[in-house]
């Protein structure tokens, strides 16, 4: 289980004020389930992943993962203990081969047989991209879908993707609807985490949490808080993008 408590995180401004991102917020993401953090844009959604990935730390309040104190803790130490990030907009690398990605990701020689697993589970033929160097060459929704071979590949408890719709063409983010919807189906002694506002990636979630002048405003189980939804910016905000 992962529990934010009473998490604060400010940031100082030019004039040397403080103003605060994300403000008294408490949030449990329990095992097994499928939560999507949605919320309007300046909300505080990509810092709240980035507080529980480690790449920014509170300002104030306590991160917990199974009742173990981890707030100081960095990214490889998170990493390690099982909390895997998916940036908004994935890192390519010059020189680097898609193999070798998922052999970074996994923490151990996996085959390329296994390699090609895991490239499948996110829909792409192995053989056209395994040793494809991971660069400019690929596309947007290609890169995502890579990215979340990877996330596969480190087989984290909790995995946490921001905003994995962000920057991709609508064949793309019908990919990866398809894409989460199966690993929703095949979710097993893991969790995932999903920062979003797209209509398609509420609807498949076990829980919705909705984040608002950073704190948490509803949190719950899909079927009471999607209804809430429907006229919001969280909920148009898809169609608007796929017309």
């Amino acid at each position: 289980m992962l529990e934010l408590k009473n998490i604060f995180f400010s940031i100082r401004s030019e004039d040397g004020s403080s103003k605060d991102i994300i403000r008294d917020l408490s949030l449990t993401v329990k095992d097994n389930t499928f939560t999507v953090i949605t919320g309007p844009n300046g909300s505080g959604k990509t810092t709240l992943a980035k507080l529980i990935a480690g790449i920014e730390k509170p300002t104030k309040g306590q991160i917990l993962l199974d009742g173990k104190d981890i707030t100081e803790a960095g990214i490889t130490e998170r990493a390690k203990a099982g909390i895997g990030f998916a940036f908004q907009a994935p890192v390519r690398f010059k020189g680097i081969t898609v193999y070798d990605l998922l052999r970074i990701a996994s923490g151990k020689r996996i085959t390329p047989a296994a390699a090609c697993d895991y490239l499948s589970e996110v829909g792409l033929c192995a053989r056209d991209y395994i040793n494809r160097e991971a660069n400019a060459s690929l596309s947007g929704g290609e890169m995502k879908r890579i990215e979340i071979a990877t996330v596969l590949a480190r087989q984290s408890r909790f995995s946490v993707f921001d905003e994995p719709e962000a920057g991709i063409d609508l064949w793309s983010f019908q990919n990866l609807i398809r894409v989460f919807r199966s690993m929703r189906e095949k979710i097993s002694d893991s969790s995932m985490i999903i920062i979003s506002h797209q209509e398609r990636i509420l609807e498949i979630a076990d829980e919705i949490a909705v984040i608002a002048n950073g704190k948490i405003e509803k949190h719950g189980k899909r079927e009471e808080i999607f209804p809430t939804l429907i006229g919001t910016e969280a909920a148009q905000d898809a169609c608007a993008r796929l017309k």
